[in-house]
């Protein structure tokens, strides 16, 4: 069997059973990917929105993770048939892993929660959204791992490996080939990755914005390649514009929308109140909310704050009428780096402190002030080779002035910043709200 007689590039191929999404693209459907995707499991995925509390500033942003799973399938087709012509991978990935690499693209946000993202940037060792998909692939009766099993005459297990890095247990198609799995799991999440690829332009999209559409999709799919030690991809000389292009996007997306300063106003609310619950609910916070869609979520957390000194906090971000709080200040790496560097990356703990000391000193409740500041993990680096007229690889940031100061060079530094937002009342007394709070520093 070669790679193009895979069901699924087939069923692209013809055109006889497809499913549309944005932007006017076809999915195909074969009966495996139907029962797959109809599950209770999967089908769970169109409740819980794609980016959270963006669509509170970009109100078209309210897709979901069903959508861009389905997108990301999509073009795991479409490399795959890229990959077809590279004899190298030919020779080196069975047609097996290759259908691996389909189920898992499929199934990659089964894991995902409403706002789970959010909640694994306060890092209060609760299980990451790969690792929850174990739940769905390895426990007794589930549907998803019988049709993985019976359809795709694959193993759960391998999925999991692929997402989590949790290698199976039990004699697999992964478990004894290490540089297999290292290949495959780049395809998917790596420096150039059809996750990647289908986020950017998507989230854009939806957005209303035109920062990640801005780079050349389909070149970059014809551009990719093995790299050097055939254990990731690398891109073609012909690909290199549209890999500088993708840095851009990237970064423009992080600076103008997932990090817009209204969006992270109510995720610094929304991480508060998170907190604060997990102080009293541990874990078992997590497993509430796990199975929920976003609406649900909300009505939750405001059922278990209602009780709490953080009720009004809760009202505002989840009740009928929206009120974010504002931006008091605003600190980046470059401009103020001995204040950014007291507050970036630090234990969320460390920053609910310091904003009660605040509180104090300033004379306002508890609630009322949140420092929102760069989470402990960085976003990945873009770390990818060219591989040269000649044959040769050489590393990208070497032939790109570009990919070197946006993508190596502090990213995260230079797109995330600290900031401290302030409850609408208090917006008045900003000028001397910052006046005591710049003195206070000195002290720490």
């Amino acid at each position: 069997m070669h790679i193009f007689q895979i069901p699924e590039i087939q069923e692209l191929d013809s055109r006889k059973n497809i499913l549309r999404i944005p932007p006017e693209v076809d999915v195909p459907l074969t009966d495996r990917v139907r029962k797959l995707i109809d599950t209770a499991e999967f089908r769970r995925l169109a409740q819980v929105r794609q980016l959270g509390f963006v669509a509170l500033v970009y109100p078209g942003a309210a897709h979901s993770r069903f959508e861009h799973s389905l997108g990301v399938f999509r073009l795991a087709v479409l490399l795959l048939k890229r990959l077809a012509h590279d004899e190298d991978f030919v020779r080196i990935v069975p047609v097996r892993a290759c259908e691996l690499f389909l189920l898992t693209a499929l199934l990659h946000d089964l894991g995902h929660y409403p706002y789970c993202h959010l909640i694994e940037d306060l890092h209060l060792s609760l299980p990451s959204h790969e690792e929850e998909i174990a739940r769905f692939l390895l426990e007794p009766g589930s549907e998803i791992a019988e049709i993985i099993r019976n359809d795709w005459e694959l193993f759960p297990e391998d999925v999991l490996y692929l997402l989590s890095g949790k290698k199976p247990k039990i004699p697999t198609l992964l478990s004894e080939a290490p540089e297999l799995h290292a290949l495959l799991s780049s395809m998917l999440s790596g420096p150039v990755d059809i996750d990647k690829m289908d986020y950017l332009q998507r989230d854009s999209l939806h957005a209303g914005v035109p920062y990640g559409r801005n780079y050349d999709q389909d070149r970059l799919l014809a551009s990719l390649c093995l790299n050097e030690a055939r254990n990731g991809l690398a891109i073609s000389s012909k690909g290199k514009t549209a890999a500088e292009l993708l840095v851009f996007a990237r970064y423009v997306m992080f600076s103008e929308v997932y990090w817009h300063h209204t969006v992270r106003s109510a995720t610094a609310m929304f991480q508060r109140l998170y907190f604060d619950l997990h102080q009293i609910h541990g874990p078992a916070l997590c497993r509430k909310i796990r199975d929920l869609s976003d609406t649900e979520a909300g009505k939750l957390f405001c059922e278990l704050h209602a009780a709490l000194p953080s009720a009004a906090l809760c009202t505002s971000l989840f009740g009928p009428r929206r009120m974010l709080f504002k931006q008091l200040a605003e600190f980046s790496s470059f401009e103020f780096p001995e204040l950014y560097h007291l507050l970036a990356r630090k234990p969320y703990r460390f920053l609910t402190e310091f904003s009660a000391e605040l509180c104090r000193e300033l004379r306002i409740p508890a609630h009322d002030l949140l420092i929102d500041a760069p989470p402990m993990g960085r976003e990945i680096e873009f770390r990818v080779s060219i591989r040269t007229a000649s044959g040769s690889f050489r590393p990208l940031q070497e032939l790109s002035p570009v990919v070197r100061s946006l993508a190596l060079e502090q990213f995260d530094d230079l797109v995330k910043r600290v900031r401290i937002f302030l409850h609408p009342q208090w917006i008045e007394k900003k000028e001397e709200f910052l006046k005591i709070f710049t003195q206070m520093l000195p002290t720490r």
